[in-house]
């Protein structure tokens, strides 16, 4: 952690309680930080448990942290750039990894604003096939944060869960700022042994605990310190923006049936979405991104006519052979928001709805209600945790449904998996 010019206030502490951190059970992990020290400051704990559990820990360090005391000479510089390589390994070893290389970007500490591009290609090409992307919180106040975290996060693969470690927060924010996005946030509790090797691996970096070369304060003071003593560390996920693209579904339908459609909690839940409509019959029903059709081949057997879509080739492909002995079902390839088609007295969402945009999102609920007759019903069925590649989750989505101006709810549904609604047209 490097400061430059920042002046820090006492730690403040996070409001309590919060969910656990959710995306525990992964094998690859890319962590990244603006300057040796921010990951063990940020997410020790974390990794700690991550590696403990056989997971591979890709760390790319974006600086050297060389500019921590900014009247430094070029001589000082380099110096202490040296030094806090050596800290950070004393630091893994610590901890008990070893084994993982830190993979040195160079990058110049307190510019990082202009080497964005550089960092982001650092990143894509050793996090290609990571589960977990760890980094800096973009809304941090640290400038070199700020980039760390938002070339992490645009080079994350898209079947990445995304989360960051806010560091400068702690002690230049109030908690109640409305940037802080608590809505994401979650926890990782740390037990007495983990804790311990935090401390202990924070106390190798006495470049930063030391005074600088002119008698500057250390950059990690005891008030500084006091949160990252805390038995718990706070991260935030980093949902993408824009909708799931195309070539995500079309790289998971290259196995036959990459949702296991056929298991138990899959039938389960589309004999519990089904039986949460109102109506024994529908005349005509639409179901976008239908995938391999099986949720559409037991929309047959309620509805007289099925007009069912999806943008994958392989999808529709598995869809056509399943259902073609049903003259009722009508298959083609199409997309959202554009291919909802009316007037229908039945629209099914899915596990769909969380892999779009804001925007799309929008769209999609408009002509959804638009394409209603009067007394038509949506059914919604989603998954309620957070997929790694889409921009909401399921919850979200299913609350904003029920907020719908032109719908009102008839049937609710929750378990802990998933979320099951059926809303009519007003």
């Amino acid at each position: 952690m490097t400061t430059g010019p920042f002046h820090t206030e006492a730690g403040r502490r996070a409001p309590a309680p919060l969910p656990p951190f959710p995306a525990e059970n992964v094998r690859r992990v890319c962590v990244v930080a603006a300057h040796p020290d921010d990951e063990t400051l940020g997410a020790s704990g974390l990794i700690q448990r991550l590696h403990a559990r056989g997971a591979e820990i890709r760390l790319i360090v974006a600086t050297d942290g060389e500019a921590a005391f900014p009247g430094s000479s070029a001589v000082e510089r380099r110096a202490l750039g040296a030094r806090r390589r050596v800290e950070l390994l004393e630091a893994l070893r610590c901890q008990g990894m070893d084994d993982v290389e830190p993979i040195w970007a160079g990058l110049p500490d307190s510019a990082l604003i202009d080497h964005e591009s550089e960092l982001t290609d650092v990143i894509h090409e050793v996090a290609t096939d990571s589960e977990l992307c760890l980094a800096p919180w973009p809304g941090d106040p640290h400038p070199d944060h700020r980039v760390a975290g938002r070339a992490a996060f645009r080079a994350a693969p898209l079947g990445a869960h995304r989360w960051s470690y806010p560091i400068w927060l702690w002690h230049m924010m109030a908690p109640e700022d409305p940037v802080v996005p608590w809505a994401r946030a979650a926890e990782v509790r740390l037990d007495d042994t983990s804790a311990a090797v935090k401390a202990k691996a924070i106390q190798v970096f006495q470049s930063q605990l030391e005074p600088g070369p002119r008698g500057e304060d250390p950059i990690l003071t005891p008030e500084v310190l006091e949160h990252f003593a805390h038995d718990r560390e706070i991260l935030f996920r980093e949902p993408r923006t824009a909708s799931t693209p195309v070539s995500r579904f079309e790289s998971l339908y290259r196995e036959p049936d990459p949702w296991t459609m056929d298991s138990w909690y899959e039938r389960r839940k589309r004999t519990v979405a089904l039986a949460a409509l109102p109506r024994e019959r529908y005349d005509f029903a639409v179901e976008p991104a239908c995938g391999t059709g099986a949720l559409t081949m037991e929309l047959a057997g309620r509805c007289d006519q099925v007009h069912a879509f999806d943008p994958v080739p392989a999808a529709l492909s598995a869809a056509r052979n399943r259902l073609a002995h049903l003259s009722t079902v009508e298959l083609f390839a199409g997309s959202l928001p554009d291919d909802v088609r009316g007037p229908a007295d039945l629209v099914v969402l899915s596990e769909i709805l969380y892999y779009l945009s804001e925007a799309d999102q929008t769209a999609t609920l408009d002509r959804t209600v638009a394409s209603l007759r009067p007394d038509g019903q949506v059914l919604a069925v989603h998954w309620r945790p957070q997929a790694p590649d889409a921009p909401h989750h399921g919850s979200e989505v299913h609350e904003r449904l029920r907020a719908h101006p032109g719908l009102r709810s008839l049937v609710t549904h929750s378990e802990t998996d998933f979320l099951v609604d059926v809303l009519a047209r007003r």
